[in-house]
């Protein structure tokens, strides 16, 4: 019994410090953010790179001013939604269909969030000069996970042309 009791203390504490601390990361990559190498947030850190024209610059700030408006209610809205998902998690008897509801109303928040970040990339990407985006490009491919740029992790999302036959 008291074995079960310490193993219990044990997993309730790490869940404690493990909220506590992604509450505390906030807006990290994993949420549509970067960082500059200020440690000023900012979605177009990669683009720093690229020797945009002071024009370019305020296109694209603008651009970014007018994502984040659009995005940050739905970040809010998602901050909630996953709290009032944490709170069906918690109860003595945990209702399936409430649970699947608020995970789809989660899953149409992110989609819409991810909606308007795309939209705020690809315009993004419209201003830049073919040069500049021939460097996003070099920039962009050697970001992500060693074992897939190496080609270790088969991508099974890949169609063959002989499998649209």
């Amino acid at each position: 019994m008291k074995r079960k009791l310490t193993i219990l203390m044990g997993f309730l504490l790490t869940v404690l410090i493990s909220t506590g601390a992604y509450a505390y990361g906030g807006e990290g990559r994993g949420h549509g953010g970067w960082m500059d190498g200020n440690g000023k947030k900012c979605m177009q850190a990669g683009f720093k790179k690229l020797n945009l024209t002071a024009e370019q610059k305020t296109k694209i700030d603008a651009l970014e001013g007018e994502c984040k408006k659009e995005v940050q209610p739905l970040r809010e809205e998602m901050m909630t939604k996953r709290a009032e998902l944490r709170a069906l998690w918690l109860e003595n008897s945990p209702d399936t269909e409430k649970i699947k509801a608020a995970q789809k109303e989660m899953s149409i928040l992110r989609d819409q969030m991810i909606d308007k970040m795309t939209t705020f990339r690809l315009s993004a990407l419209a201003l830049l000069t073919p040069e500049q985006k021939a460097e996003a490009h070099k920039f962009y491919k050697g970001k992500g996970s060693e074992k897939y740029k190496e080609g270790k992790v088969k991508n099974t999302n890949k169609v063959k042309a002989s499998d649209n036959k």
